[in-house]
């Protein structure tokens, strides 16, 4: 049953042009996507030469993410090595493990002979290393060759073209090559740390919206109880509350009297808080209310007297 992939995908485009690219096999490796599934791949390695693993042909999987190429593959070794465990995904810089150092320039084929490069270094405890001695490893090569895997049988094997002396790289793999310098192991016990990020605040992730927001650490002197109360009252307080949020010059290199001055002056200083902000005004505004109430009253009681008085005064001249 053929499978029907969105062309317009980029994911999608990226990859059949990656297969077509490596539809042929070469000296050192071989690899194609599954049948049924583009994102899914299989592949083939050479044991680099003149290392424990020379002689050695290795069979794996590479499971790509739907992002790819944004985001890494995982790689996953099945032939037995002695470098990498077997069924586990292996922890490279080009792999799932790290997508912080991932870079869309790579490529499958970069992966490859990344891997190809990686296999004699050491294992340093990374996720998914071996440290087999030389002997066990020269034994395990040459057991490779007989390796043959459920889904591709010994066809992605043996497709591997012969090596000859006279072979020359082509274009690509020189390239590709140069890409794979740039990545490096990475071993989950020596993972270098940086200083500076690790005092770093960490970052605020607003689920209202699609941005990522820094949260960035306050001046020195800042009144947080202020800048909160200004979100909180609204834009009616905010000229008050700047004036409270005036960032208060480091008093390190004050003397002591000018250091009791600045503090005799902050506790003359009203603080903004929204019960003392808003409570004054609400109160005069009340008594404002009230007092307006009471003249409106006491001039309606004259006129009425007046009115009262001039009828009575009328009807007694009257009479």
């Amino acid at each position: 049953m053929e499978v029907q992939y969105n062309l317009r995908n980029p994911a999608v485009k990226r990859l059949m042009k990656e297969a077509q690219e490596l539809k042929d096999p070469t000296e050192q490796y071989h690899a194609q996507p599954l049948e049924d599934n583009l994102f899914e791949w299989h592949f083939t390695v050479r044991g680099p030469p003149d290392s424990d693993f020379d002689g050695g042909v290795y069979h794996g999987r590479i499971v790509l993410p739907p992002e790819y190429p944004m985001k890494p593959p995982s790689i996953i070794l099945l032939t037995p090595n002695g470098r990498f465990e077997v069924g586990k995904k292996i922890c490279l810089s080009i792999s799932g493990h790290h997508p912080e150092t991932w870079q869309p320039s790579w490529s499958i084929r970069t992966a490859l002979l990344a891997i190809i490069g990686f296999m004699p270094t050491k294992g340093e405890g990374a996720i998914g290393s071996l440290d087999y001695t030389p002997d066990e490893r020269k034994a395990l090569a040459k057991k490779s060759q007989d390796f043959n895997c459920e889904i591709c049988g010994s066809h992605m094997r043996t497709a591997l073209l012969a090596c000859t002396e006279s072979s020359v790289p082509s274009l690509a793999d020189v390239e590709a090559k140069e890409l794979a310098k740039q990545i490096n192991f990475k071993a989950e016990t020596n993972i270098p740390t940086n200083a500076a990020a690790e005092s770093a605040p960490a970052p605020i992730i607003n689920e209202n919206q699609d941005s990522q927001v820094s949260q960035q650490p306050l001046s020195t002197g800042t009144s947080l109880e202020s800048e909160v109360t200004t979100e909180i009252i609204g834009d009616d307080t905010r000229v008050e509350n700047q004036e409270n949020t005036q960032s208060v010059p480091n008093t390190t290199s004050l003397s002591p009297r000018q250091r009791r001055a600045q503090q005799q002056q902050q506790a003359r200083r009203p603080t903004s808080s929204y019960s003392q902000v808003r409570q004054p005004a609400n109160a005069n505004q009340i008594g404002s209310t009230i007092l307006i109430v009471v003249l409106t009253l006491a001039l309606a009681a004259l006129i009425f007297r007046r009115i009262y008085m001039a009828n009575e005064y009328r009807f007694d001249y009257e009479l």
